[in-house]
């Protein structure tokens, strides 16, 4: 009973923080709501396509390298092992490395950035 008062508790003051905390966004003085949104994306895409180029896919190339390598490793092992070497997982990732190691060349003229 003690928790279910707790939980009650901390969940109205969330309740209430978020209502007190909370700003409320207006578009211009005509009502446009899609005016607002296109001048906020006009305004942020550029900072976007900088985070997006300088720390987004350089992480998922990163990974994309570790599992590439790790798979790599065990498929050699399993070869050693059974004397067949398992080519698809590998071929995939570096696939997908390559997609990724090329996509800020290409994808922001897709998007139409």
């Amino acid at each position: 009973m003690k928790t279910a008062k707790r939980i009650m508790l901390i969940l109205s003051i969330t309740a209430l923080l978020c209502c007190l905390l909370s700003v409320a966004a207006f578009a211009a003085g005509s009502g446009d709501v899609a005016g607002a949104v296109e001048s906020t994306w006009t305004a942020a895409s550029g900072q976007i396509k900088s985070v997006v180029n300088k720390v987004v896919f350089p992480a998922i190339d990163m990974i994309l390298a570790i599992f590439f390598f790790v798979k790599l490793g065990t498929a050699y092992f399993d070869y050693r092992k059974t004397g067949q070497f398992e080519w698809t997982a590998p071929a995939i990732l570096f696939a997908c490395l390559v997609f990724t190691l090329t996509a800020p060349l290409y994808i922001w003229s897709i998007i139409g950035v």
